[in-house]
């Protein structure tokens, strides 16, 4: 886990501005309480779960999740908004999970896209690791096409269309974040073992003002086969 990860997402979370508690979760949450239905898996782990935006309602929509942040204020504030799953937290990243721990359920939502590339791929490849036979796998991540928004430098670019920054300015100065390809993506779960079972695909939205441009992200659920 990096400190400077960590201490830029603390000092965020202190803010109070980042996912207030009235903050809607993402459309997506509702498909994955769907799928997971279908599939008869009722509990998991989210990787990132930060304050609880997408974790309290898919929580509070019965399945049983360890929550995953490497953000103490995070985790704190999470426990504030929802006690009755304090328990069921851990501040650190994947090392602080159990040896061989594995789930039914695995949530990474916008968490796969912090650090240069080989360090995302390390991070997907760790997180599929965590997925049980015949377990889901629900991604979301920067997608290229997105107009990035706060000053920056390009660290690096993959043949893919892919890319990474690093922040000069904003909340993550000094960070590197990747932005998949949705070519490099898809084929780096499917080659790890898994099948799609909602197929990788763009959500994008206009930021407020518009002038700003939009973020895209991919989306997608898979199952190991």
């Amino acid at each position: 886990m990096s400190s400077d990860a960590a201490g830029s997402w603390d000092a965020e979370y202190a803010t109070g501005t980042r996912y207030r508690a009235d903050e809607p979760p993402v459309g997506f949450v509702a498909e994955i309480v769907a799928i997971a239905k279908e599939y008869g898996v009722d509990s998991g782990m989210y990787l990132g779960c930060g304050n609880g935006r997408n974790f309290i309602p898919l929580s509070d929509a019965g399945l049983h999740l360890v929550g995953l942040d490497i953000s103490a204020a995070a985790i704190e504030q999470l426990s504030e908004r929802a006690p009755r799953y304090a328990e069921r937290l851990v501040v650190g990243d994947l090392s602080a999970l159990p040896d061989g721990a594995a789930y039914p359920l695995v949530v990474a939502l916008q968490v796969i896209q912090h650090g240069d590339a080989e360090q995302v791929h390390r991070l997907l490849a760790d997180t599929l690791a965590t997925v049980e036979a015949g377990g889901l796998f629900a991604v979301r991540v920067n997608g290229v096409g997105t107009d990035v928004r706060h000053a920056h430098e390009v660290a690096e670019r993959g043949g893919d269309g892919s890319f990474t920054v690093r922040y000069t300015a904003g909340p993550k100065s000094g960070l590197l974040v990747h932005f998949w390809s949705a070519l490099e993506l898809d084929g780096a779960v499917r080659a790890a073992g898994f099948a799609p079972v909602l197929r990788l695909r763009p959500a994008s939205q206009w930021r407020d003002p518009a002038d700003l441009g939009q973020w895209l992200q991919w989306e997608g659920v898979y199952r190991r086969i």
